[in-house]
């Protein structure tokens, strides 16, 4: 098994993490060839060795052609697109499956991301700065160069953050930005702030974190075959803006990756289960792993429940100070301990014109219950019946290999 570790601790950005992977040796040629697959004309990729505070790095730069050469446009100033023709777009290209496949999860995380933050619906999504023609050839560049590499299993550092605004189409917002935060959260990615004042992490570089790595945390076990680093545009003197790739053969089975954990609980004798079933919601909500509550007979033969919670070390404070508040706890026991978690991909599906998330190993195909819930109350299809439509549709797409 091929595994990357991406070492986003000074930022990320598709361009970026596309200049990394040519860098580590993907042929910025044959990424081109795969790409032109979308059928989209008026662009060309180049791949430039630069310099990031002495190290020597690679800037992937797409560059757009008009008929006006003294024309001039930004993202800002681009064409909007839609989430669905971009979904349509991708969905008929000539590319591989699996590139297909990784691109529709990177531009489904930054969909739903966009969606929650306008209050719109995912198929009412206007793409500004994403949907430009140079973010589509780094999204789906990206996920050509992890096809040509033969990576099947990335893990992520933490991922940098700033502070100060960022200028969008809409006009400056903080930074990072709404539709980064969602995408964080709805990951549970960890992060570390550094103290610059401009966009260090983009919505395109997040989506592809947050859509394709299994995991986050230190390098996995592997033999290192190859390294890669992809430049950033700015080139601060203190600062190298650069993504690392390490590339390497898994010494082990990586099927699996450890985590280290926390186990927060507390025993209530005098909770309501409304209440126990509010503290639950809000730990999730604030990014707990998982959170449950077991009935159990306490001295003096109380009957009481006890709450639990499984959350990252540095989330451990929050959760603490949730339970105290919504139980009225006046102690919370903690037990660290390792989970062994299986390596997973996440593919889009097309089920009667709803797109439905589908979890994979090489053990299971589990499409995600909420998606096919929504497309069983469209269609009128039994939810089973969604589901299996959902999960064929995955294995055919995935390919034999992948089937369970």
């Amino acid at each position: 098994m091929n595994s990357a570790w991406i070492n986003c601790s000074a930022g990320v950005a598709g361009d970026m993490l596309l200049g990394a992977l040519i860098d580590a040796g993907a042929d910025a040629m044959e990424v081109a060839n795969i790409v032109s697959g979308l059928g989209v004309d008026g662009w060309a990729l180049t791949a430039d060795c630069v310099d990031r505070c002495g190290i020597s790095a690679t800037r992937a730069i797409v560059v757009e052609h008009h008929h006006d050469d003294n024309h001039h446009r930004d993202r800002e100033h681009a064409p909007h697109r839609p989430y669905r023709d971009i979904v349509a777009l991708i969905t008929n290209a000539d590319i591989p499956d699996e590139v297909k496949a990784n691109a529709l999860c990177v531009f489904r995380a930054l969909g739903e991301a966009e969606a929650k933050v306008h209050g719109v619906s995912l198929d009412d999504v206007e793409f500004h700065e994403v949907g430009s023609l140079d973010a589509i050839v780094d999204v789906v560049g990206t996920c050509a160069a992890l096809h040509l590499l033969g990576i099947t299993h990335i893990v992520a550092s933490p991922i940098a953050t700033s502070h100060g605004t960022v200028r969008s189409a809409h006009g400056k917002i903080p930074s990072p930005g709404p539709a980064v935060a969602r995408m964080l959260a709805a990951r549970n990615a960890p992060v570390r702030g550094i103290d610059l004042d401009y966009e260090v992490s983009t919505p395109t570089g997040v989506a592809i974190i947050t859509a394709l790595a299994a995991s986050f945390g230190p390098a996995p076990t592997m033999t290192v075959t190859n390294i890669g680093h992809g430049a950033g545009t700015k080139n601060p003197p203190d600062h190298a803006n650069v993504v690392q790739v390490l590339i390497g053969i898994a010494d082990h089975d990586t099927s699996h990756d450890v985590e280290s954990l926390i186990v927060l609980e507390t025993n209530t004798d005098d909770v309501t289960p409304e209440v126990l079933a509010h503290t639950v919601s809000t730990l999730m909500v604030a990014g707990a792993n998982d959170a449950w509550v077991t009935p159990i007979l306490m001295k003096k033969d109380r009957h009481g429940h006890c709450l639990q919670v499984l959350c990252r070390p540095e989330s451990a404070a929050d959760m603490r100070s949730i339970i105290s508040r919504e139980t009225g706890s006046l102690g919370i026991r903690a037990t660290a301990l390792q989970r062994f978690t299986s390596a997973r991909r996440t593919v889009t599906v097309d089920v009667l014109g709803h797109s439905i998330d589908v979890k994979c190993n090489d053990h299971r195909v589990k499409a995600e219950f909420d998606h096919a819930a929504r497309a069983a109350r469209d269609t009128g299809l039994p939810l089973r019946e969604v589901m299996r439509l959902a999960e064929d549709a995955a294995r055919g797409l995935l390919g034999d290999d992948d089937q369970s």
